[in-house]
């Protein structure tokens, strides 16, 4: 009996999405609730699982096909068998998002080839897991997916080549290698057309359409970072003991924005229509760097949370972004977004805000400057900061005052514990 697999609800208001990988193949076995294919919306990417266990029949729709809501896109023959299925190894993990960072873990202690610094390699849980079980290097291999992902496919092939190349002998040292013949200038320039990603297309369309429709302006600011390096290098330890978490800057500049807001609601409130509407709590969307794409998971009711709920909130998106287990509820709402360039290395930058949000914070890289105090020259740790706003509703006063609001209490931390 075939059990036909459709395309699930992918939150509100996407209709439809785009077939990114199959991670089975007909004749493949698949066990319930096993992912069996990786669709990428406007937002996120979803795995859609198996509702039953057998063998993967037909697949009704290719790589890089759009697909609708309750599209049927694959069959799966209940109780049938694989012709040849391979014995699972006894530790085998499941493609369970809770075990994802355990499985990234064990990847990162694999052994490393001289891959550059920011190589970045995108895999699903069955591609991540099938490079557990095989013990080899997916910085190392050629992805011949879309957009060069890994595949299953290819893993098993490079650790099949792994098996198959002979093993260095050990009786007499290896000789020198011959040196490499030197690049033969052809002449020829290549050019490649990749198809964007839904969610770059998307990422595009709201950026321009936030600079064409709202009156972007940026006010910007410097603050001294000593207090809060010192609150952190005091309390670190202590905090991690007790909250089981990294004590980081994002909580403070949360915290600082928090109190920013509540004096200045215009700067947490966005237009709809020709009405205002202001918020009485604050819902910051933290921007977070994924294999494809920026996304902006939302932390809810920051004005409410300690400093330990709001890094373990940022830490467990920033890990199902790694993951790609972000879902449409993670993303949608907010009232202000924080967007932290410095750790890449910016200094400055113009942040453009996340529509309908009518403002937004952009943090820089944290550098020794020197600075008058007190008539006298020192050097101080730095960090330039930006506000981007809408002027259509936020003023140029009320953006300068913020700005300087969350100065102040970065300089002066007892500012956030006695709410000034």
């Amino acid at each position: 009996m075939a059990t036909e697999i459709k395309v699930p609800t992918l939150g509100e208001s996407v209709t439809e999405g785009t077939i990114a990988e199959w991670l089975k193949q007909p004749g493949d076995a698949v066990a319930a609730d096993e992912p069996i294919v990786s669709l990428e919306t406007d937002k996120v990417a979803v795995e859609v699982p198996s509702p039953v266990a057998g063998v993967i029949g037909e697949l009704k729709a290719k790589i890089g096909d759009t697909v609708e809501v309750g599209a049927v896109i694959a069959t799966v023959e209940e109780g049938a068998t694989a012709a040849a299925p391979a014995p699972a190894p006894a530790t085998s993990h499941a493609d369970d998002p809770e075990q994802a960072a355990e499985i990234d873990r064990e990847i990162e202690a694999l052994p490393k080839g001289n891959e550059p610094e920011d190589h970045t390699v995108s895999m699903s849980p069955a591609v991540r897991r099938a490079v557990l079980e095989a013990g080899v290097d997916p910085t190392q291999i050629k992805g011949s997916g879309k957009d060069g992902r890994l595949t299953k496919e290819d893993v098993l092939a490079a650790a099949a080549a792994k098996k198959a190349a002979p093993a260095p002998s050990t009786s007499a040292p290896a000789p020198a290698p011959a040196p490499a013949p030197a690049p033969v200038a052809s002449g020829g320039r290549h050019e490649e057309r990749v198809k964007m990603t839904r969610l770059r297309q998307t990422i595009a369309r709201r950026l321009k359409g936030a600079q064409e429709e709202a009156a972007l302006l940026t006010t910007f600011n410097d603050v001294d970072m000593t207090a809060v390096i010192e609150a952190r290098e005091a309390y670190k330890d202590l905090f991690a003991k007790k909250h089981g978490i990294k004590l980081g800057f994002m909580s403070f500049f949360a915290k600082a924005s928090c109190l920013a807001l509540k004096d200045i609601p215009s700067v947490n409130a966005y237009i709809d229509g020709d009405e205002i509407v202001y918020h009485d709590y604050v819902d910051i969307s933290v921007a977070v760097s994924a294999p494809n794409g920026l996304v902006v998971p939302v932390v809810r009711n920051a004005d409410a949370m300690s400093f330990a709920e709001i890094e373990q909130s940022i830490a467990d998106y920033g890990q199902k972004a790694k993951d790609g287990t972000l879902t449409m509820q993670d993303m949608q709402g907010g009232t202000f977004t924080i967007s932290n360039g410095g750790v890449f290395g910016s200094l400055m930058s113009t942040p453009i805000i996340n529509p309908p949000q009518s403002a937004v914070l952009g943090l820089h890289r944290i550098e020794d400057r020197p600075v008058a105090r007190n008539g006298q020259v020192v050097i101080r740790p730095m960090m330039y900061i930006a506000l981007s706003y809408d002027h259509r509703i936020i003023d140029g006063r009320e953006a300068v005052t913020a700005l300087k609001i969350i100065k102040e209490a970065i300089e002066d931390p007892m500012r956030m514990l006695i709410d000034l």
